[in-house]
């Protein structure tokens, strides 16, 4: 910007897009101080460097006004966590198995963890029961993004919304 641009020669551009030419930088920032504006180089790659006459403080503005902009249309995908144990009631289950497919609905991802204690982590086959189990039953509604695997005392599987489902939910969001 302004006394910052160390090229020989650059090639101009003033405020409203047309261009002035290729010209020293002391001439083209004397042009922009006499237009109260600011010098800034866009294309510093470029031979010879592209500069423009702009206001440098409006250009800033604009620029975070833009990325707060975009930020505010993103969506973000929240992690729950569902604990399960290994020796899980049916009902307690199917509670959860309904949690589950609820905040799949809402567009977030889940982790189902079995956790293990003591002597239980030598009976992996019971977690891993559960939790095949559990993708078999929401297969319409979830894809697995992790496969359960063992860490610990914990087995762990994660869960996202499928694709067509987040759609159909909006929608229907939309129409109440």
């Amino acid at each position: 910007m302004n006394h910052q641009i160390r090229a020989r020669e650059i090639r101009v551009i003033d405020e409203e897009g047309a261009q002035l030419g290729v010209m020293e930088p002391q001439q083209a920032i004397n042009l922009a101080t006499e237009r109260g504006l600011d010098l800034v180089e866009v294309a510093p790659t470029a031979k010879p460097p592209v500069c423009r006459i702009m206001d440098y403080g409006k250009y800033l503005y604009q620029l975070n006004k833009k990325a707060q902009e975009a930020k505010k249309h993103q969506k973000t995908i929240h992690i729950k966590e569902v604990k399960f144990r290994p020796k899980i009631d049916e009902h307690d289950y199917q509670f959860k198995k309904a949690h589950i497919g609820r905040f799949l609905k809402d567009g977030n991802k889940v982790k189902a963890t079995v956790t293990f204690r003591g002597r239980e982590v030598t009976h992996e086959e019971f977690g891993k029961q559960i939790l095949v189990r559990l993708r078999q039953e929401l297969a319409e509604v979830a894809d697995v993004e992790k496969e359960p695997k063992l860490e610990g005392y914990m087995m762990t599987m994660i869960l996202t919304p499928r694709k067509g489902l987040q759609k159909s939910a909006e929608k229907g969001a939309q129409l109440h």
